[in-house]
């Protein structure tokens, strides 16, 4: 019965017109009794690399919250978020990765046995080809492992919290705020604490502040743009050369992170800027929740092409276009393509 009612209530989040904050403290209520957890660490993340770009935890001290950017980046450790994302599934545990063998996790070594915890749980909010966050659940010791039941219905409950962030990523109604001083530029040090920064920068950090306060000095997303660009640096892979992440007022920014060269050892400078519409405007439509083929069609509408124009770029017969039109327009609640180019440069930054 608490399960069925936790799903229902984690359906309904997808609705709620919450913020990405509001729905992690609402999950946590319907899931901490469930899952059995003794402390969460929640974060957004940029949809198209799954990169962690904020977080949110009230059971956890994160004053050494560095180190565990640090071992995410780099540690060649299970049940990562990345792992999780590529294995297929959206939810594992670390006992069950390691056999029961917590400590041939460099995390579990590191950071989560030390404060005290045994088993944990990790999941991966995916909902329309995006990660749209992420969350790690830890409990203590002597309780322990999580139960496969557990890991299978977090793996259910991720589901609908990917459907529940998503809707948090809609373009306004109306233009945003708009912040059109250019571009901000951060440089930190090797421990991911600002050195120095360009005038915009001050208030560009402060929009995009973690809702819990940690060592870092700038907001996550900065840290991890730093730390993907000390990889590359050293002829690494790493899921794309920019994060993407939205602050309040519904405006998309982009970080790219670049190491120093002649610097001090581990110093990387990261510019951020307000997203075009190009990097943009993938986002909304996967944030409407249109499909793969409907997000191409909605792209070509908003290039200027007709029905003609689509049918023959993408080989589909006109009634064909016609119909995923009518599921764009239901999906993104507009009328006509004028409303929905116009809702969608809005979002972006343009104007209609």
């Amino acid at each position: 019965m608490a399960t069925q009612q936790a799903v229902e209530g984690l359906r309904e989040l997808a609705g709620a017109g919450l913020t990405a904050e509001k729905v992690f403290r609402r999950a946590d209520e319907l899931l901490r009794t469930v899952l059995g957890y003794d402390a969460v660490c929640w974060h957004s993340a940029d949809p198209a690399t799954g990169l962690v770009t904020s977080v949110l935890s009230d059971d956890l001290s994160l004053s050494g919250f560095e180190e565990a950017v640090r071992l995410e980046v780099w540690a060649n450790d299970v049940t990562t978020f990345s792992a999780i994302r590529r294995s297929g599934v959206r939810a594992e545990t670390l006992s069950r990765a390691t056999k029961g063998r917590l400590a041939d996790s460099a995390r579990y070594r590191e950071l989560i046995g030390p404060a005290g915890f045994g088993d944990e749980l990790r999941a991966v909010f995916d909902a329309h080809g995006g990660m749209w966050g992420c969350a790690a659940f830890m409990r203590a010791a002597d309780r322990g492992p999580y139960l496969a039941q557990q890991r299978e219905f977090a793996d259910v409950a991720a589901r609908h919290l990917g459907n529940a962030l998503r809707a948090c990523h809609l373009p306004p109604a109306t233009g945003g705020d708009g912040w059109d001083e250019g571009p901000a530029v951060v440089v930190l040090g090797p421990a991911n604490r600002p050195l120095a920064l360009s005038g915009p920068a001050e208030e560009l950090l402060g929009r995009l502040a973690d809702p819990s306060r940690t060592s870092l000095g700038v907001p996550t997303a900065f840290a991890v743009a730093a730390e993907q660009a000390r990889r590359a640096a050293r002829g690494l892979a790493v899921p794309g050369s920019k994060i993407r992440v939205q602050e309040a007022g519904g405006r998309w920014y982009v970080l790219h992170g670049s190491a120093l060269k002649g610097g001090s050892d581990g110093e990387v400078t990261v510019v951020a800027a307000p997203a075009t519409p190009a990097d943009a405007m993938p986002l909304y439509l996967s944030a409407y929740g249109l499909t793969a083929r409907e997000q191409e069609v909605a792209l070509l509408l908003v290039r200027g092409c007709d029905t003609r124009d689509v049918s023959r770029l993408l080989a589909m017969k006109p009634y064909t276009v016609q119909d995923h039109l009518k599921s764009v327009f239901a999906k993104a609640g507009v009328a006509s393509r004028r409303e929905l180019v116009a809702r969608i440069m809005l979002g972006g930054g343009g104007a209609a």
